[in-house]
């Protein structure tokens, strides 16, 4: 049988018709190697940015459905125009939304999480030798409503598709060519990786790195999906994410900046236990994501806690918050919104004493004071006042960049 792989283009790469064409002729290339293709597309370059300011100029606080509804045509878009441009270079293809596919997901609306994927329509149209192009960022729900999976979740549509079709390999093009120790736009001399552990670039994504969906990485790692990334503009191979079987890791993989971050302080709350399940239980049975938590001494009996969530959640949060102060029992909530997470990575760290040390001492060179700290075995963040985070980011690259401008090699039997 023909090898099977599955092409995913971001919004830039099919922005216009000539780029669209050109993705079409990519495709064609690949298929006339004896290879079966399927692509996942999202929306055209600002689509759903766009539409976001259609829904808000009619109301305020909008019904998640309907948005849904509306957010998901953006990507059913660029599938038929992508399918009506491989017909007319002579390739056969079909475009499928996600109710075509059977891309079953959750009931969460904005933020659904695939539950599986329905394989029956897919082979039988590869089988009859078409291109299956397939409308990314979107599932179906038990009621048989349009639920979309995230911003940028069209990654993760295309590594489900690959797990469930065992296709040998998952290619997400954009508009970089590869993954970087930073970003490159904010620091000039970062370098492009060959390629990553999956569990350093699911850090990195996690923590801001805007090039891959956090939960594409995860769900690639768990069924082991062949992932590269690379540009849609050029031929550079790009940056292959796989395990770290048989890979002498580096020390510090790449750094990520994450500006969408908002910081939420409960003071004055009863030192006594359960205080913490009181405050984050609420928000999490309102899907708030919460990252970075800080529990300090307050005065006398008192206690304090800080943590962050996304900058769309803090009003949200904050609601929630208040609607349950009774029972938590805390005295005020303050908000900081003027804050930037700025975070190292690499799986090597935990076998390498001194990088905390060498990341909080470019920071001092630079003039830069530290808000918070949260460490793991494989990251360093720390939150900073937002106006310093490009300074700091050069900073802590250039202290870092010997470790950064290596790559992984094979290690000998």
């Amino acid at each position: 049988m023909d090898n099977l792989i599955v092409h995913k283009y971001g919004g830039t790469s099919v922005a216009n018709a000539d780029r669209i064409m050109y993705v079409a002729k990519n495709i064609a290339k690949v298929c006339d190697q004896g290879n079966r293709v399927v692509v996942v597309v999202s929306a055209q370059g600002h689509t759903t940015d766009r539409l976001l300011e259609k829904a808000s100029g009619i109301a305020f606080d909008v019904d998640r459905r309907e948005l849904d509804m509306l957010l998901v045509t953006g990507e059913q878009q660029s599938a038929a125009l992508l399918a009506m441009a491989l017909q007319s270079i002579g390739k056969p293809a079909i475009s499928l939304n996600a109710a075509q596919v059977g891309i079953e997901a959750t009931s969460v609306h904005f933020n659904a999480q695939i539950k599986r994927i329905q394989t029956k329509r897919l082979t039988a149209e590869l089988d009859k030798g078409k291109v299956v192009v397939v409308a990314g960022f979107q599932g179906i729900n038990r009621h048989g409503d349009m639920t979309t999976l995230g911003r940028g979740a069209s990654d993760t549509t295309a590594v489900a598709l690959a797990a469930v079709l065992e296709a040998q390999l998952c290619e997400i093009y954009t508009d970089v060519d590869g993954i970087y120790t930073a970003d490159p736009r904010i620091v000039p001399n970062a370098k492009r990786l060959n390629s990553i552990t999956y569990d350093d670039m699911l850090e990195l994504a996690a923590s801001g790195a805007g090039v891959l969906h956090s939960r594409a990485v995860e769900m690639a790692k768990r069924y082991n999906v062949n992932l590269v990334l690379r540009s849609s503009m050029n031929d550079t191979p790009g940056t292959i994410i796989k395990e770290d079987i048989g890979v002498e890791r580096l020390t510090v993989s790449g750094l990520a900046i994450d500006r969408n971050v908002a910081r939420v302080s409960v003071t004055g709350l009863p030192d006594i236990p359960g205080v913490a399940y009181s405050i984050f239980n609420p928000l999490a049975k309102e899907k708030i994501i919460v990252d970075i938590i800080l529990l300090s001494v307050g005065k006398g009996d008192k206690r304090d806690y800080s943590f962050t969530v996304n900058k769309q959640d803090l009003c949200a949060a904050c609601k929630i918050l208040e609607d349950n102060k009774e029972q938590i029992g805390f005295d005020c909530i303050t908000t900081d919104e003027n804050l930037a997470k700025l975070t190292i990575v690499g799986a090597g760290m935990a076998n390498n004493s001194g990088v905390a040390a060498a990341m909080f001492e470019s920071l001092f060179e630079c003039g830069v004071n530290i808000e918070t700290i949260s460490t793991s075995e494989i990251k360093i963040s720390v939150l900073i006042d937002e106006r310093n985070i490009t300074k700091a980011a050069k900073a802590v690259h250039s202290k870092f960049e010997p470790m950064l401008s290596e790559d992984y090699t094979e290690t000998e039997d």
